[in-house]
Formats: C-alpha cells, structure tokens, sequence
C-alpha cells in the first residue's frame, strides 16, 4: 500500500504546483507539464526490466530501491536551479514509480494466497486515491506556508515510510519463473493471448480515464466558474467514492463471477463519460455523475488487476510489469488525445472519444480468460 501510495504522491504533486514552478524557473506552464511526460516515459521503459526483475529477486528489492528512487527525485525536483535539472530529477523519480508500482501489485502474489488476493489488491489500488485525498490538500498548504519546493516534502515522507515498511518486510521468496533476459517479461505477455489481450485493455481503459481526470478541473471551472479550491475539493470527493468500491470489490467478486463483473463496471464507466463530459445542468449533477464514474472505476481498475495477475501465475512480475506500462503509457495517451479533442471539439466530443475507448477496453477483458471461473464450472 505504501508503495503504491508513493507512486501517486509522487505523479499527483506537480499538478497544483506547476503554475509556480513555471514562474520561479522562468519557464511556461507547458514546459513545466512536459516533466510529467518524462517521468511517465521513464517509468514505461524501465518497468519493461523491473517485470522479470521482480520474478528474478522478490519484491522487497524492488519496494527498496523504488523508495529510494522516489525518495531522491523529491529531493533533486526540489532542488533543481533550471528546467533542465526539473527533467532529470522527474526522470529519477520516474525510475522510482516503476519499481514501486509493479513491486506493489506484484507483492499481492508474493504475500497472499490464491483466495485472498481480491481482497487485499482491493486496499493496494485504493490506498492510491489517498494521495488525492490528504496528499494534495498537505501539498497546497506547505506550498502556501513556504513555497513550492517544500511541498516536495510530500512525496518525500511517503517515499521515507515506504523506504522503512520494505526494511521490515520479511524476505519472501518469489513464486515467479526467472525468466532469460529484461525483454523476456514483455514477451512473455505478449504470446500468451490472454494476457496480450489484458494488458491492451488495461492501456485503453487507463487513456480514458486518465483523459477525464485530467481535464474534469478545466470541465467545472469553464462550465461552472469555479475556483480551484472547489474544484480541488470535488475532486477529493471522486478519490474517496474510489476508495470505498475498491475496497468493496472483493465482496462482489466473491457473490458473482469476476469477468462479467469487471466488463459491467467498464461499461458502466463508459457509459457515465457521455453525460458527465456532454452535460453541465449544475456542480450536483456533474459530481454524482462523476461519483458513479468512480464507483465502475474502482471495481474495474481492483478487479482487472486480480484477473492479470492469474494469466500468467508463475510471472507475477512480469504481469504487473505489463501492468505498470500500460498505466503509465495510458496517462500519456490520455493526455495528449484528450487535449487534441479538445483543440478541434468540445468536452462532449471529448465523453464520445472516451465512451469509444472504454467500451473497447471491456470488450477486450470479456475475451480474457478466467482461471477462477474455469475451475468453477467445472
């Protein structure tokens, strides 16, 4: 949970800051923002090793050196005199994420038995949304109090806790294959069917999703004329409905069959994009909407992270290593094709795109196969 907690604190920092930044390095808003894209781009290339890696070691190796990473791209982001340093520090931080994010599911394979592993994936992807919640508001506060450099200290202590949660973890043994090579564990996604097939569709559902939260700010302050601290705080009212139905899908897995659950809820969530992006009746409206969005959201996102790593159950690194680049790609997809929709359309345009895309990533987990149903029906 800390790991994955540190992840998030670490991608979600710089969006309430940038405007600072920007201002303190001389530098424009998009510049600023092209930090991101570095940091996602170094976390899809070296998850790519850290798949196989993690299958070859363990997770703790793993948790330690991503914290650890974290840790140092807070510091030098924090310290950077120049834009060019700003890239170079979110590249280590980068790094980082890569360890930390495919070591954190992983490590659900590696702690838990078979039966238990809904549940505590549940509290591993939700515990995510925390650094939406309470990261963020901590994040304005000391940025406020002492500037943006000290609101690095976010990221920082999370990076510290998770630092010291994987000194105390005990040395498991891995239950992955060691596989021949840092490539081996993409393309041992990448010939299993089933697993080709889920990962695409982790990498479509996490470019639509990502293409809302990234730009359902701009949705309420150009439709409704809010502030950002509204809009900070209805945010922070999406995190914790995801919270809550991550944590509630193991109960749901368990009383009806995962698969079909896990297409429902995409479904759900593409059908939610059309009225929460094409409709502005009033900020109730928008929210419930978007408080359904993160309802489908929670279950999809905790449910299809159980179902990969059952497609290949000796390489639970390598899938979590699929896992964390399809994300982390996804994020820079959704990104850029959101922005362009919205260079030539409006936001309506936009709800239309990412049904198209979310409705996909469900077809696709429809054709993933299920091991656990499997040995139901027989």
């Amino acid at each position: 949970m800390l790991a994955t907690i540190c992840t998030q604190s670490s991608i979600v920092v710089l969006a309430p800051l940038i405007v600072a930044i920007g201002r303190d390095l001389g530098a424009s808003v998009s510049a600023v923002g092209l930090a991101r894209a570095v940091l996602a781009g170094t976390a899809v290339t070296v998850s790519l090793v850290v798949g196989p890696l993690i299958d070859r070691v363990g997770v703790r190796p793993l948790i330690l050196s991503g914290a650890g990473l974290a840790l140092a791209g807070a510091g030098a982001t924090a310290a950077a005199p120049s834009l060019g340093f700003f890239y170079a520090a979110h590249a280590v931080t980068g790094a980082g994420v890569a360890c930390l994010l495919a070591a954190g599911f992983a490590g659900v394979a590696a702690t838990f038995a078979d039966h238990d592993t809904a549940w505590a994936m549940g509290w591993v992807v939700g515990a995510q949304s925390l650094a939406w919640i309470v990261g963020n508001p901590l994040i304005g506060l000391l940025a406020d109090a002492g500037g943006w450099r000290l609101a690095y200290l976010v990221p920082g202590t999370v990076a510290v806790m998770a630092l010291v949660a994987g000194l105390a973890a005990p040395r498991l043994e891995t239950r992955g294959e060691r596989l021949g090579g840092p490539l081996e564990g993409l393309s041992a996604v990448m010939r299993e069917p089933s697993a080709r097939r889920w990962a695409i569709a982790e990498l479509v559902a996490y470019s639509a999703w990502t293409a809302e939260l990234t730009f359902a700010g701009a949705f309420y302050i150009e439709m409704y004329d809010v502030d950002e601290a509204v809009v900070g705080s209805l945010l922070a009212v999406g995190s914790v409905v995801f919270l809550v139905s991550s944590l509630s899908t193991e109960r749901l897995t368990t009383r009806l069959p995962r698969r079909p659950v896990i297409v429902a809820a995409g479904l759900g969530m593409a059908a939610l994009f059309l009225p929460v992006l094409g409709l502005s009746p009033s900020v109730g409206f928008t929210l419930s909407m978007f408080c359904g969005l993160a309802v489908f959201a929670g279950v999809r996102s905790t449910g299809s992270s159980a179902l990969g790593l059952v497609q290949l159950p000796r390489r639970p690194g390598a899938m979590m290593g699929a896992r964390t680049a399809s994300a982390q790609l996804g994020y820079l997809i959704g990104a850029v094709v959101g922005g362009a929709v919205l260079a030539v359309a409006d936001f309506a345009a936009l709800g239309v795109v990412l049904f198209a895309g979310m409705a996909l990533s469900a077809f696709l987990l429809s054709r993933v196969s299920d091991p656990k149903a499997s040995a139901s029906s027989a």
